[in-house]
């Protein structure tokens, strides 16, 4: 049987994260706030630390079974209107949970295939593409310190949190990350139109290999194609330029995972 806590003032301070937490904000501790019921039962399913879950009397009922097993501090109970008076907005859902971020897997512990994110500046794509790579089974996931994270609010939520599925590797220098990939056999093979860029359906995809993906915009420059070993570019109809990062990213692991030299 589930401890509630029924809450009675929302202005309590075990309930600020739930009302400060920004879309890309962490506290010192590395703490998220993921939203929705389905993002929430997933992330119940995963080794994530729980602090808190918030949410209606109806969610705890429903999925009961699923959160009496997880041994959570602090299960928070409240009406949805209470829940909106908390985030400060028109909620569509009736649950919110309160976790801790998973560390940084090191590269070393990674699997032979890996998504890799260069300036991708929309937390959107930071979820989309990592849903993606959960379901095609690409489950290691490399992107850089500043920009967007997997578990910002948002990311959790277009991810449908598939992002728990995944080892995170947050790296720091991208140059050093590349090179020390490369001395670990891992081929890197960068996402861009150049004059060398090799067409999609015609890439002998090795066994251990890094798919690099760039800025939406400006995509990926010089000096980085430069250290990585191919390019590779998705064949289109002429007249038009590109795809979305995140639908681009979903072709090429698509074909990579279903191909192989």
């Amino acid at each position: 049987m589930l401890n509630l806590i029924e809450i009675d003032d929302i202005n309590i301070p075990q309930l600020q994260i739930y009302k400060q937490m920004r879309d890309n904000a962490f506290t010192k501790d590395n703490s998220f706030v993921a939203d929705s019921p389905k993002v929430i039962n997933l992330l119940l399913e995963s080794d994530l630390k729980i602090k808190s879950i918030l949410s209606t009397k109806e969610y705890y009922e429903e999925f009961e079974e699923l959160i009496v097993g997880k041994n959570i501090p602090n299960l928070y109970v409240a009406s949805k209107k209470e829940l909106e008076s908390i985030v400060g907005h028109k909620i569509h859902h009736n649950a919110m949970m309160h976790g801790i971020r998973p560390s940084s897997t090191p590269l070393d512990a990674l699997g032979d295939n890996i998504i890799m994110l260069d300036e991708i500046t929309s937390t959107q794509n930071i979820g989309s593409i990592a849903r993606s790579a959960a379901a095609l089974g690409v489950n290691s996931y490399l992107l850089p310190k500043q920009g967007p994270q997997p578990y910002a609010r948002r990311a959790l939520r277009v991810s449908m949190g598939y992002v728990s599925k995944l080892q995170i590797h947050i790296y720091e220098n991208i140059f050093e990350t590349i090179k020390t990939l490369k001395q670990m056999g891992y081929t890197i093979i960068a996402a861009e139109v150049t004059d060398d860029s090799i067409e999609l359906s015609k890439l002998e995809v090795p066994a251990k290999w890094v798919l690099l993906m760039g800025h939406e915009g400006k995509g990926i420059s010089k000096e980085i194609l430069d250290v990585c070993d191919q390019t590779v570019k998705i064949e289109m109809t002429d007249g038009v330029k590109s795809f979305n990062v995140s639908i681009a990213a979903s072709i090429m692991m698509y074909t990579f995972t279903n191909t192989h030299s």
